[in-house]
């Protein structure tokens, strides 16, 4: 495996899943819980604090240290597992909304180098040509090497209409290029839907924002899923990062009926929990193709693992991310945060998600290589073994290779499934 020391940072996207928000105070915490040897590596820190402070050779922040202390303490646990300062904390808010200032892309850092993951599709930053894999050495007159993925962020988003000079090297360039680009209010639609054929409708959710659902709702209604006139639908979670747990379960919900959505399993009693589906709101029944690729993460893995459990609907695409634990956040009185890793998803049949993904049950094209996958990221939670029988009968047809030429391949295999699906219906019928 490659070492990668990567964590990913979604600049103008909800970064993955958050579960739950806990008030935490230091008053809370039982004294008696922590042993003595625990207490001994606290005097080390506050020692450390101490010589710092009085044989540095500039005056330090203590906040700054103590900030810096506990940022490296998370991110040893493993990727997702991060300190949020207040100007962090309140950015992630922001995030879940789905408006806010910046260029439209999506960075992380790769092999040391900060590098583009995605352009969001038709922002600033997608009309001036940025791609995947670009890598971004200067942001203005900024070096990015060494710089913090926080602080990367913070130089990049700004006020709609101000502009940002990314300086770009990908494979080809001799040297890197400046590529100025005006920022502007990004709003992540979060569902995009149109009629493909006539009856066949196709709905896109981007990712899982406060108002997914509704928006979901009035895209399926437009679509005539309740007046019987949709026969079939395509739903695309391709390159979807994730974004709020309720939202994917509520989603989920549209689908399914009854039965387990999601659970998830933690250390901890109150970390184990189970969601289920109710009959309120759920859509008649049709046939249904969900698109997924390595882009598809975290709550969009838990849709389309519900989905496929369920028997509700056929995966076609890619293996996905495997992005298949839980964080929760824990605001701290100074306003900021802590964003800690506390268990793990599993399907309606009880599959982990974690460093595996969904595997389709049509694969049709192979990875890009556009993105990165759990697996590849340094301190990952290792996946948990499991059968491979079952996987393995969920292939159904396996191209090895898509041809560059082609438009979109899997949605019109997806189409394709659909009215055959159709046809097949109807001549049972006759049949019988």
């Amino acid at each position: 495996m490659l070492k990668r020391s990567t964590v990913k940072w979604l600049v103008l996207v909800a970064v993955l899943a958050s579960l739950l928000v806990l008030p935490v105070s230091g008053s809370n915490r039982k004294a008696g819980a922590v042993a003595t040897n625990e207490y001994e590596s606290l005097r080390i820190f506050t020692d450390v604090l101490g010589i710092i402070q009085e044989n540095y050779t500039d005056e330090v922040d203590i906040n700054d240290l103590v900030y810096d202390a506990v940022k490296g303490m998370l991110k040893g646990l493993d990727p997702h597992s991060s300190f949020l300062t207040p100007d962090d904390y309140r950015e992630m808010q922001i995030d879940t909304k789905g408006a806010f200032g910046g260029v439209g892309i999506e960075i992380g850092v790769r092999d040391g180098m900060l590098t583009v993951v995605s352009p969001i599709e038709d922002t600033p930053a997608y009309k001036a040509g940025v791609k995947a894999k670009d890598i971004i050495v200067k942001i203005g007159d900024k070096p990015t090497k060494d710089l913090s993925l926080s602080d990367a962020v913070k130089l990049i988003r700004g006020k709609k209409g101000t502009p940002v000079t990314l300086w770009i090297m990908r494979k080809g360039f001799n040297a890197p290029k400046p590529f100025e680009i005006v920022r502007d209010i990004i709003k992540i639609k979060s569902v995009k839907w149109r009629e493909l054929e006539d009856g066949f409708g196709y709905v896109r959710i981007t990712q899982f924002q406060e108002k997914t659902t509704d928006d979901l709702e009035k895209a399926l209604t437009e679509l005539g899923s309740r007046s019987g006139k949709l026969k079939g639908l395509v739903l695309d979670l391709r390159n979807n990062p994730g974004g709020l747990l309720p939202q994917a379960i509520s989603v989920a919900n549209k689908f399914i009926s009854s039965g387990v959505i999601v659970s998830t399993r933690g250390r901890i009693r109150g970390q184990t929990m189970e969601f289920t589906a109710d009959r309120f709101g759920t859509h008649p029944y049709y046939p249904m193709v969900v698109l997924v690729n390595e882009g598809s993460a975290s709550a969009s893995e838990i849709v389309a693992g519900a989905l496929q459990d369920h028997k509700r609907a056929v995966i076609l695409g890619t293996p996905t991310f495997g992005k298949g634990s839980v964080q929760t956040i824990i605001p701290l009185a100074d306003g900021s945060a802590v964003r800690i890793t506390t268990s793990k998803y599993y399907t309606p049949s009880g599959r982990s998600i974690q460093a595996k993904g969904i595997t389709p049950d049509i694969i049709v094209g192979t990875s890009v290589g556009n993105h990165l996958k759990e697996k590849d990221l340094a301190g990952h939670l290792e996946e948990e073994a499991e059968p491979s029988d079952e996987e393995e009968q969920r292939i159904i047809v396996k191209e090895e290779k898509v041809p560059e030429d082609v438009e979109d391949i899997q949605l019109k295999r997806a189409l394709d499934y659909l009215k055959s699906w159709l046809i097949f219906q109807e001549t049972m019928k006759e049949a019988i």
